[in-house]
């Protein structure tokens, strides 16, 4: 399979993942693992460079839990 094929497939996966993430908050692959929403709350930080404290907006991320199989495999 061409390297060009291999990327279409990949890019038309990772669309509909994140489609499926963004609407239901979550996305489950059987055998692999679940990704889902995730809730950042608000922080306070500090640069490293300077060593000033900042403040570090609520943002949201995904996360990843593998499945069972997947686990038991590494």
């Amino acid at each position: 399979v061409s390297k060009t094929a291999v990327k279409e497939v990949m890019d038309a996966t990772f669309e509909v993942m994140a489609k499926a993430i963004k609407a239901d908050k979550r996305f489950q692959m059987p055998g692999f693992g679940t990704f889902t929403v995730k809730t950042r709350k608000a922080r306070t930080g500090r640069n490293p460079k300077t060593g000033e404290t900042m403040k570090i907006k609520a943002s949201k991320t995904v996360g990843f839990k593998p499945a069972p199989t997947l686990k038991d495999s590494l």
